[in-house]
């Protein structure tokens, strides 16, 4: 008899499991976004999740919920403390931004706290300057460094985010000590800041620069990464100009839930998610917005994530 009620037991857990499955999501969803408003992984979350309403989708809208600061540990320290693991508080990653931040500590989160679903983008750092700079390449930009050490300013969109893995591997690769000032907001407020000239400078996503290149607004001297980008054909990677900066920067773009969010409910974002960023409306939308996509699965997620933090416990200590 007790093995008899044992085994009714675990039937029913079996499919009360497949019915919340099933069932999920039954309300609207809330996406938690690190950064300001405006930004790449704003203007990107917005697209990339347009069609969770969709029948074949999730068949519920998420919402994108914007928690700005301190180069995304505001987000990230609040959704791994705070958010409930219930599979409707979902976050967008910024990777190598929390690992390395993570790493250098004095933040309540770490790669443990999260549960990878699904990667849209791979978007490398580009520097940039203003429409009217005398800075034409890379080896401007080092010449002036060279001779006026600290004082050549550029903005990026805070401390141990992508921005500043390259600016540092630049400064360590050209030798020379320039000023590199995180701006409030994110990548937004940095190119803000580059565009009204209160900087000489800046280090930021491609998508963002490519959008203010589009309108005017700067130029695009170098990208970080290990070949030239299909937005950039004609702009030269750091390594062509002679500065040994690898793709360590590049920012991969996904989504996660809090450590602790049901198992069935994960399994049915990662079934879900990847296709729904495949989809076709957001992949043009995308890329009439110079967002490169780069779309993984939570198994491959998982591989990325322990190779990047190997590769930023490395990097961070010679830097």
């Amino acid at each position: 008899m007790k093995k008899l009620i044992a085994g009714a037991a675990i039937a029913l857990m079996g499919l009360a499991g497949a019915a919340m499955s099933e069932e999920y999501p039954e309300r609207p969803i809330m996406m938690m976004v690190s950064y300001g408003a405006g930004g790449a992984t704003d203007f990107q979350a917005r697209i990339v999740t347009m069609t969770a309403g969709n029948e074949d989708a999730l068949g519920m809208p998420i919402a994108i919920i914007n928690k700005p600061g301190a180069g995304g540990r505001v987000g990230w320290n609040w959704f791994a403390t705070q958010a409930d693991a219930d599979g409707y508080t979902l976050a967008a990653y910024n990777v190598p931004h929390f690992i390395a931040q993570s790493i250098k500590g004095g933040v309540q989160y770490s790669a443990e706290s999260f549960e990878p679903i699904a990667n849209w983008g791979a978007d490398p750092a580009v520097f940039v300057v203003g429409a009217d700079s005398p800075f034409n390449s890379m080896a401007d930009v080092v010449a002036y460094a060279q001779g006026n050490p600290g004082k050549l300013t550029f903005s990026g969109a805070g401390l141990f985010v992508g921005h500043h893995i390259a600016a540092l591997q630049i400064e360590k690769a050209a030798g020379v000590k320039m000023a590199y000032i995180p701006t409030k907001g994110g990548g937004a407020a940095a190119m803000k800041a580059v565009i009204a000239g209160e900087v000489m400078g800046g280090i930021n996503n491609l998508s963002d620069a490519y959008r203010a290149q589009e309108a005017g607004n700067v130029r695009i001297l170098g990208v970080a990464d290990l070949q030239r980008s299909d937005f950039l054909p004609d702009v030269p990677t750091m390594q062509e100009q002679g500065l040994e900066v690898d793709n360590s920067s590049v920012n991969f773009r996904g989504v996660m839930v809090p450590k602790g969010t049901p198992q069935e409910v994960i399994d049915k974002l990662a079934a879900t998610v990847p296709a729904m960023f495949a989809n076709d409306r957001v992949s043009k939308k995308m890329a009439a917005g110079g967002s490169p996509m780069h779309i993984m699965t939570r198994d491959e997620v998982k591989e990325m994530w322990a190779a990047r933090e190997q590769t930023l416990k490395e990097l961070l200590a010679g830097l």
